[in-house]
């Protein structure tokens, strides 16, 4: 389980950073970088873990308990993204980089340290600690994943209600069966993200679909 231990050596403002959407053959990348002014309380932390590791309804209870300590100035937390045009055009690495760089401009303070999930450092305008499986580690980066993933995962049901058929409420854009059958069969969405093989080859054999 992740800890504030991390926070608490270095002192001052620290930021956790980590994305979600990597993967995804359709859809934004998203980032979150999270930042508490007093240590979580007992109640909060214990419901903090890595996105992953948490059943949706969890990560929605987690989700509102965070909105409810930036209300209480406990906390503040920022969350942005890089749309798939842009990952076709940078590529997905880059396209992560540059939705933690906006979210940490985002944040109403300045983090004198950002602790990012992962072993690639993004440029950011701040020192930067790399954390490998951050968000079991550390609290702040346990925040941002969630953070993350509720959003991007809200984003996509709501991107399936403007292309029902794909299924992007249940897979998220991730690569199922199911979705690369239908990429295949229809061709590729704007949302859709160039760059990646299937997407890629389904583009050279049937157009672009409007939305």
């Amino acid at each position: 389980m992740p800890d504030y231990a991390l926070e608490s050596e270095a002192g001052g403002l620290v930021a956790g950073l980590d994305e979600v959407g990597r993967g995804p053959l359709a859809g934004p990348v998203m980032a979150a970088a999270a930042v508490f002014l007093v240590p979580p309380a007992p109640a909060l932390a214990a419901l903090l873990d890595d996105s992953k590791k948490l059943s949706a309804a969890r990560r929605d209870l987690a989700f509102a308990a965070l909105v409810a300590a930036q209300g209480r100035g406990e906390m503040a937390f920022a969350i942005a993204a890089a749309s798939a045009a842009e990952i076709g055009r940078i590529n997905i690495l880059r396209a992560s980089h540059l939705a933690m760089a906006r979210a940490l401009a985002r944040l109403p303070v300045v983090p004198g340290l950002a602790l990012v999930d992962g072993h690639l450092a993004p440029p950011l305008p701040c020192p930067v600690r790399c954390v490998i499986g951050g968000d079991g580690v550390s609290l702040s980066i346990a925040a941002a994943s969630i953070l993350a993933k509720v959003t991007r995962d809200r984003a996509m049901a709501r991107l399936d209600l403007r292309h029902p058929g794909w299924g992007f409420a249940r897979n998220q854009g991730y690569p199922t069966a199911a979705h690369r059958a239908r990429l295949a069969m229809v061709g590729p969405t704007r949302h859709h993200r160039r760059g990646f093989a299937p997407v890629d080859q389904a583009s050279l054999l049937l157009p672009v679909t409007v939305g």
